[in-house]
């Protein structure tokens, strides 16, 4: 029996600090030795062609635009990924590449020993197991993407005493071993990890493999697929020529959709080589990324402010110029990072007491591009920090559903927040009237899109929905 794991967190604490760096963990070195992630046409192919996931609609929204005019807000429905939410770009290039490698590893290996051909009704019996901990979401993405498969991988999935049952039960009705355990994420990752080093020495000769909901690069190499269709979705959007993405809003839980976006942002800016890489630079120079967040599951805020690009021990973070996103120099730089003390909000699918490293690294990549590259003052890229109240997260969701019909967890609603509270609003559109100019030289980029990666998540229904509109809104 085999298994891989990244290394452990520090255990929980009273608000604290670590300083950390990013050691090559087995999932980085996995990430490296695999063409697929560094493969400009569609890093997660493989996956994609399996439809495992799918390339999801850009929709211009009427009333989002009407609240943010002359911004025009684009919709990326993740929520109508087969398990319902964004994770399953990651997990389906995570499963794929590490069956296809660990075949690829059994085939040399049984070639190198000269086995006999009886060995190929074995394979069953030695396939790749996968292991994971979850709030829900990244659960039911990993099981929906090995269930998927011909033949279906096996998969078990540790899950916190705070998630919902519906999540529970789709989990199980999918084939999903579920073991619920822990007041937190922390605690039933904690078990994950331990059950993983147990599998060690259990003699059933089956490779069990460890998945992070959100800290594997191959997660990020996945979720950065969705900036790749955002970019060829608007280049043909009713042919406009000169449309920018002024921002990109998206929800911070443990930092793996925004580690995704930033590697994507990263790559197609490098596309053509040097930073000046064509029509798909153009598209995205200057972009600023929001990281949207509860006030009570703000895990990247803290880290963020608690490492910002001006302080001392970043000054010298430069950007590795490869535009592959991996980073790998850049994310060798030590960081101070935050640790909360407990998830006090609505928004559990948020619910990580630290960000991975990495998000920092790669935040404050995106931050000098933009300091290297502006052009006036304060239209540069930037990675920016929202955090809403629950309240504002679940009207978000509320008035979505009307203006949309469609129902997201609050988790989701973060990142709706900043336009729809009026609040968050002015300030979003502050942070957008200062855009350098377009390329044609017309003036203020004062027509940017904004663009919003609605996340999604199972962990919501119409009756949900009504209480916590009772819980936080009456």
């Amino acid at each position: 029996m085999s298994s891989s794991s990244p290394s452990s967190p520090s255990s929980p604490s009273s608000p604290s600090s670590r300083t950390t760096t990013a050691n090559p963990t087995p999932e980085r070195q996995l990430a490296a030795t695999h063409p697929q992630s560094h493969q400009y046409s569609n890093p997660a192919q493989t996956a994609h062609s399996q439809n495992l996931y799918h390339t999801t609609p850009l929709l211009r929204s009427l009333p989002l635009s009407r609240l943010c005019h002359p911004h025009p807000v684009y919709l990326k429905l993740d929520l109508l990924q087969p398990s319902g939410s964004f994770k399953d770009r990651g997990m389906a290039h995570l499963v794929c590449t590490v069956r296809d490698i660990y075949a690829y590893n059994n085939n040399s290996s049984s070639s190198n020993n000269n086995s006999s051909n009886n060995n190929n009704n074995n394979d069953n019996n030695n396939q790749v197991q996968f292991l994971s901990s979850s709030g829900g979401n990244a659960g039911l993405a990993l099981t929906t993407v090995c269930r998927s498969l011909r033949p279906p991988l096996p998969v078990s999935v540790i899950v916190p005493e705070t998630t919902k049952p519906m999540v529970v039960r789709k989990l199980e009705t999918l084939g999903a071993d579920v073991t619920v355990f822990g007041k937190n994420w922390n605690e039933a990752d904690a078990l994950a990890r331990t059950m993983v080093e147990d599998a060690k020495t259990d003699g059933s000769g089956n490779t069990v493999y460890y998945v992070s909901p959100y800290d594997n690069p191959l997660l990020w190499t996945g979720h950065s697929t969705a900036v790749d269709e955002i970019i060829d979705q608007l280049s043909c959007n009713g042919g406009d020529d000169d449309v920018r993405i002024g921002a990109i809003l998206a929800s911070v839980g443990g930092g793996g959709l925004l580690s995704g976006i930033l590697e994507g942002l990263e790559r197609n800016y490098y596309r053509g080589g040097g930073g000046g890489g064509g029509r798909r630079s153009e598209i995205i120079r200057g972009t600023k990324v929001m990281a949207c967040e509860t006030e009570g599951a703000a895990s990247f805020a803290a880290s963020l402010v608690a490492n910002s690009l001006d302080s001392e021990n970043n000054s010298n973070d430069d950007d590795d110029g490869n535009g592959n996103g991996n980073g790998n120099a850049n994310e060798e730089r030590s960081l101070t990072m935050k640790r909360l003390d407990g998830i006090t909000s609505v928004a559990t699918s948020l619910g990580a007491l630290e960000v991975t490293p990495a998000v920092i690294h790669r935040a404050h990549r995106h931050q000098r591009r933009g300091r290297c590259d502006d052009t006036s003052a304060g239209g540069g890229e930037d990675v920016l920090s929202y955090t809403c109240t629950d309240a504002e997260a679940v009207d978000a969701c509320v008035k979505f559903a009307l203006d949309h019909r469609m129902l997201v967890e609050p988790a989701c609603g973060a990142a709706l927040a900043p336009i729809y509270s009026e609040r968050l609003r002015g300030r979003l559109l502050e942070e957008l009237s200062g855009m350098r100019q377009s390329s044609s030289g017309d003036g203020d980029r004062g027509s940017s899109a904004i663009v919003v990666e609605v996340c999604g998540g199972s962990g919501v229904s119409a009756e949900l929905l009504m209480e916590w509109k009772k819980q936080f809104l009456e």
